[in-house]
C-alpha cells in the first residue's frame, strides 16, 4: 500500500469534516415560535413576522390565523407558545387556563360591509338597525327604517343576504358585544360570545371567509375587521355613536374611541373578562368622532412558560424578546395597516406584564 498517498487523503478528509462540523455547530439554530388565533390582527402579526425575521434571522414566527376561539383552545391545550384573541378570556376560560397573561397588542375596528350593486361606501346604520338585520327582522334593503336614515340613496327592493362568521371568532365577540349593548332583544336572545347561534345568514370561516362571501354575493351584508374591507375593496357603512354622529371607520376614529375609553386595565395575570372599549364608550355622548365598534386584540401567554410541553429556556427567552419588540418597535407598523398604535400607558402596563413571565421560576426579561 502506498502510505504516502493514503495519509494525506485521510488528513484532508479530517480537516474538511472538522470545518463543516465547526460551521454547523457555530451557526445559530432557528427557533420557531408557534402561535395561533385571531384573524382580526393577522395582517399586523404577519407584518411583524416578516420584519422581525429581518433583524433576527434565526427566529421564525409561525402564526396560524384560525380565529380567536381556536387560539383560546390551543392556548388552553398548551399546543402553541402563544394564542391571540380579540375577546378576553371569560371567567370559565381563565379558570381552565390558569396563570394566563393578557397582553394587548393593538386596537382596531369591526365594520359593517355590504355588496349592493352601484352603491358606494357611506350607507348609514344605527346599532338597532344592524341588530335587527342580523336578527332577520329587517329583510329588505329598501326597508323604511334604512330609507329614513339614507334619504339621499336609492335603496333597492331586494332581499338582504346576511353573512357572519362560522368559526369561534373574536371579531364576532366584538360585533356581538356592540349589538348586545345597543339592543336589549339581541342581548336576551343571542348575546355576546366568540360563537353565537345566528338567527339567520350564511357562515364564513375567518375574516377572509366572510370577506369572500360578501364579494361573491350581491345584496349581502357582513362584518369584518377594517383592514380586510380595505384590502378587498369592500364598501363599508358609517355607524352612529352615542354623540349622534354617523362615523366612518378609520385610524383616526378608532384612535378617538380609544382616547375616550375609560378602561381600567387589570394586572396582566388577573381576569380581563370585563375589559371592553365598546362598553366604555357606548353611552358616552361626549365621545365625538369616536367609532363605536372598537376593540383591543390580545396575546395570550402563560406566566410560567415551563408548563408548555415543548418549551425550553432558549425558546422562552426568544418568545419574551419577540413580545417586547411587538409592543415597542412593532407598533411602528400599525398605522399603515389601519390599526391603532398602543397608547403609552398601555405599553407601560404591558412591560410590567412581560416582566412577570418566567421559565422554571426565573424571570426572563429584566431590561
Amino acid at each position: 500500500m502506498n502510505y504516502k498517498i493514503v495519509i494525506p487523503i485521510v488528513a484532508i478528509a479530517i480537516i474538511v469534516t472538522s470545518v463543516f462540523a465547526y460551521q454547523y455547530l457555530s451557526k445559530p439554530q432557528t427557533i420557531t415560535l408557534n402561535g395561533a388565533g385571531a384573524t382580526f390582527p393577522f395582517p399586523l402579526i404577519d407584518k411583524w413576522t416578516a420584519e422581525y425575521h429581518k433583524i433576527k434571522p434565526d427566529v421564525q414566527v409561525n402564526y396560524q390565523s384560525i380565529g380567536s376561539g381556536g387560539g383560546i383552545k390551543q392556548h388552553t391545550e398548551k399546543t402553541v407558545y402563544f394564542g391571540a384573541s380579540d375577546a378576553p378570556l371569560t371567567e370559565q376560560q381563565f379558570a381552565d387556563a390558569p396563570n394566563t397573561l393578557h397582553i394587548p397588542m393593538t386596537i382596531g375596528g369591526v365594520v359593517p360591509t355590504y355588496n349592493v350593486p352601484g352603491m358606494s361606501k357611506g350607507l348609514k346604520f344605527t346599532g338597532e338597525i344592524l341588530a335587527d338585520i342580523f336578527l332577520g327582522k329587517i329583510t329588505k334593503w329598501n326597508d323604511p327604517r334604512l330609507m329614513a336614515l339614507n334619504p339621499e340613496t336609492s335603496l333597492p327592493n331586494h332581499d338582504i343576504i346576511v353573512v357572519h362568521r362560522s368559526d369561534g371568532s373574536g371579531t364576532t365577540f366584538v360585533f356581538t358585544n356592540y349589538l348586545s349593548d345597543i339592543s336589549q332583544e339581541w342581548k336576551t336572545t343571542v348575546g355576546k360570545s366568540t360563537s353565537v347561534n345566528w338567527p339567520t345568514g350564511l357562515g364564513g370561516k375567518g375574516n377572509e371567509g366572510v370577506t369572500g362571501l360578501i364579494s361573491q354575493n350581491p345584496y349581502s351584508i357582513g362584518y369584518v375587521e377594517f383592514i380586510y374591507a380595505k384590502k378587498n375593496n369592500l364598501t363599508w357603512g358609517y355607524v352612529q355613536n352615542a354623540a349622534g354622529e354617523f362615523v366612518e371607520p378609520s385610524l383616526e376614529s378608532f384612535s378617538t374611541a380609544a382616547s375616550f375609553a375609560a378602561v381600567t386595565l387589570p394586572r396582566g395575570d388577573e381576569s380581563w373578562s370585563r375589559v371592553s372599549i365598546i362598553d366604555s364608550i357606548v353611552n358616552n355622548t361626549q365621545a365625538t368622532g369616536a367609532y363605536p365598534i372598537t376593540s383591543f386584540s390580545y396575546f395570550l401567554v402563560y406566566k410560567e412558560l415551563n408548563v408548555l410541553p415543548n418549551m425550553n429556556e432558549d425558546a422562552a427567552k426568544t418568545l419574551v424578546e419577540f413580545l417586547w419588540w411587538t409592543i415597542h418597535d412593532g407598533q411602528n407598523f400599525s398605522a399603515e395597516l389601519v390599526y391603532v398604535p398602543l397608547p403609552a400607558e398601555v405599553v407601560t402596563h404591558n412591560e410590567a406584564t412581560i416582566r412577570m413571565i418566567t421559565f422554571n421560576g426565573q424571570q426572563l426579561y429584566k431590561g
